[in-house]
């Protein structure tokens, strides 16, 4: 063969690989992203019915104010730590997030046990409807998550195996941190009677 037959040959590969999969790693990031926003979604769900579960609570004089005043202080704490799309290669941001939303997730564990004690509280309607609606938010939420771990999990493959690595390098793509168990997961809750 001639040497520009050669040539034509070699450049229509680069381009045929260059084209295949220019926009593969700008297309799982932003299904990356777009998981991700759903994750928030779900938990400012959740955050936004805890003032009127609260406030439903509050109306029974001898709740445990102890227990009331944990599930708002673990809310604000939550709200506080937030995770940026671009924050979302961070280890430790991602820990941060994590122990804030476990935290608050802890706090109305001990709420919904608690509340067990107040048979007329357990019959109240609005208490009825908001503890639903909690429940509904909480399975969201892990679907969210599971969604956004396995999102998360092709966009890591992409990265780090071949072709997609050489896309990674050239657009400064990392790979994305992931949930991970919380701290005693490893164990069942000690349950007393």
């Amino acid at each position: 063969m001639s040497r520009k037959l050669w040539l034509i040959i070699i450049v229509a590969a680069v381009v045929l690989f260059i084209s295949s999969g220019i926009n593969t790693i700008p297309t799982i990031d932003e299904r990356v992203k777009g998981s991700w926003a759903e994750v928030q979604n779900q938990y400012q769900r959740r955050a936004d019915l805890i003032p009127n579960l609260v406030e439903t609570v509050k109306g029974y004089a001898n709740f445990e104010q102890k227990t009331l005043t944990d599930v708002v202080e673990a809310r604000a704490n939550a709200t506080k730590v937030t995770l940026s799309p671009e924050m979302l290669s961070d280890p430790e941001a991602m820990k941060k997030f994590e122990a804030a939303q476990g935290q608050l997730s802890s706090a109305l564990s001990r709420l919904l046990v608690t509340i067990e004690k107040y048979p007329d509280l357990k019959a109240n309607q609005n208490f009825l409807a908001l503890q639903s609606q909690l429940e509904g938010t909480e399975n969201r939420i892990v679907i969210a998550r599971k969604d956004y771990i396995e999102t998360v999990q092709g966009y890591n493959i992409t990265v780090r195996t071949f072709p997609g690595m050489i896309w990674a390098m050239i657009y400064g793509a990392q790979p994305k941190q992931t949930f991970t168990a919380t701290e005693g997961a490893d164990k069942p809750p000690a349950v007393k009677f």
